[in-house]
């Protein structure tokens, strides 16, 4: 097979080759590492390739496995793999080796999928872009002086570029969503305990975040979430399991759905107007395919929201360094922490129990508003971003200036309707349904009521049939005859 050829195929595509034995998982891996070495030098995604004996791969390969023998990339926080490192692109975990497995590698692994590297994450991956003081700024393939998006911008960058099929992400505030935006991809966020997060933690970041994976089809996504659902030993709680297969949803017909679309922030910043007239399609788009589509939009108390997602995420981030620096001797300065997230680690420190009750008090009281809407509305749709991607830069997780309020009220300013919904725990994807006037991607966010997927996957596939993307590519891409070699 040669790269011309490797581009062209999603995860399922090489995995039925493989069990053909049309090619070998050898030369799969192989093609990636070429691949990789071809664009990350200007994308800068991949951190760290795994060296493997490559000639056991086709031997370990379970070739009943859905993904026997597809490459496949880590994103270097929360999941992690045992005697690798885990470095949550922060200098202060800079070498650090994972001791175990956690349980959704082990699924990865038990689909089939072989992991050949680390990919990219800003520090403690709390940034809607991907740029650490560690290891740099990760680079959109679709415009190398814009950022990718955040925090799963290394895997987004190797997906769309063509490296690899589908690469692991995460999402804590939209860290899977807002990336497959930037870069033209799909990326779902499932129900919280869809997926599972342990054995270090029973819920991330206090239940907001969310582990799956960024995919370039909808078919990748659906089955990738269907050989890693459902919960694992010791896991606090599980949620209803699907009646039917992802995958098979994709190709049931959609029923006539309630729709709800905004494009206005609930935090009132500025979306671009390109972007809120692209929303506006896509739900005049549901509405030519037979669904009852109407402006709505949940209602909840947006201040009280914000402060719980501070107090979360300042308090989790302050419980690992804390951690960190206990098990590695250092002390958390400044010398080895960009400068927003010590204040977050510091504003963490200074949090009490009191306010952390508080927060899930309001967790409760937001989940129980915006369930109210999907009472009445089986569907929302929103943007994914408030803006285009910006250049590289303009989300500094280093500058001084901003404290755990102003930092989070930055970066929340690009993406502000994507972190709602870790709260309420709901599903969200993101699709990339449109472009811009620039040649930039445009991700439009599509919202289910608690645990329904399959209601996403249906609509979704009606919406990839109507507005395909499968044939628009990013310039420094494996689609780009300069970076093709054979």
């Amino acid at each position: 097979m040669k790269l011309s050829e490797y581009r062209n195929y999603d995860a399922l595509g090489l995995a039925s080759l493989v069990r053909k034995q049309e090619v070998q998982a050898i030369e799969l891996a192989e093609l990636a590492f070429k691949a990789i070495g071809e664009l990350n030098p200007e994308l800068n995604g991949v951190l760290e390739i795994f060296e493997y004996p490559l000639d056991n791969l086709d031997s370990g390969c379970v070739n009943d496995a859905p993904f026997a023998g597809v490459p496949f990339l880590i994103k270097d926080l929360i999941l992690h793999q045992q005697g690798r490192k885990n470095e949550m692109g922060s200098r202060l975990c800079k070498d650090m080796i994972a001791p175990h497995d956690t349980d959704l590698a082990t699924k990865f692994k038990e689909a089939g999928l072989v992991t050949l590297g680390r990919t990219a994450t800003p520090e403690m991956g709390f940034c809607t872009t991907t740029e650490s003081l560690l290891n740099g700024p990760t680079r959109n393939p679709w415009n190398t002086d814009m950022m990718p998006g955040g925090s799963s911008g290394g895997s987004a960058a190797m997906v769309a570029s063509g490296v690899v099929p589908v690469a692991h992400a995460n999402d804590g505030g939209g860290s899977i969503r807002i990336p497959a935006a930037c870069c033209g991809l799909v990326g779902l966020k499932p129900s919280r305990g869809r997926t599972p997060i342990g054995p270090d933690a029973g819920e991330g970041l206090n239940g907001l975040g969310i582990e799956h994976v960024v995919t370039r089809s909808l078919r990748d996504c659906a089955a990738i979430l269907e050989a890693t659902e459902g919960p694992m030993s010791g896991d606090p709680y599980a949620i209803i399991r699907p009646e039917k297969s992802y995958l098979s949803e994709l190709d049931q017909k959609c029923a006539p759905l309630k729709i709800g679309f905004t494009s206005k922030a609930w935090s009132g910043v500025h979306v671009d107007a390109e972007i809120a007239e692209k929303t506006k399609r896509a739900a005049l788009l549901c509405a030519d395919l037979g669904h009852h589509v109407e402006e709505a939009s949940p209602l909840f108390d947006y201040d009280n929201f914000q402060e719980a997602t501070i107090t979360f995420w300042c308090a989790n981030i302050a419980a690992w360094v804390s951690q960190i620096a206990e098990m590695t001797g250092q002390n958390p300065t400044g010398d080895i922490l960009e400068a927003t997230t010590l204040a977050c680690y510091e504003y963490g420190l200074g949090l009490k129990a009191t306010d952390m009750v508080n927060a899930f008090a309001i967790m409760n009281m937001t989940s129980r508003q915006t369930a109210g809407f999907f009472e009445k509305y089986d569907i929302l749709i929103t943007p994914t971003t408030a803006l285009l991607p910006q250049k590289i830069g303009t989300y500094n997780a280093n500058d001084p200036t901003l404290g755990a309020h102003g930092w989070t009220d930055h970066i929340f300013s690009f993406a502000p309707f994507t972190a709602l919904f870790n709260m309420t725990g709901q599903p969200a994807i993101s699709l990339p349904l449109s472009m811009s006037a620039t040649g930039l991607p445009i991700g439009t966010q599509f919202i289910g009521g608690a645990g329904r997927e399959d209601v996403l996957f249906r609509l979704s596939s009606q919406l990839e049939q109507a507005a395909p993307w499968v044939a628009r590519h990013p310039e420094t891409s494996l689609w780009n005859e300069k970076y093709i070699r054979n």
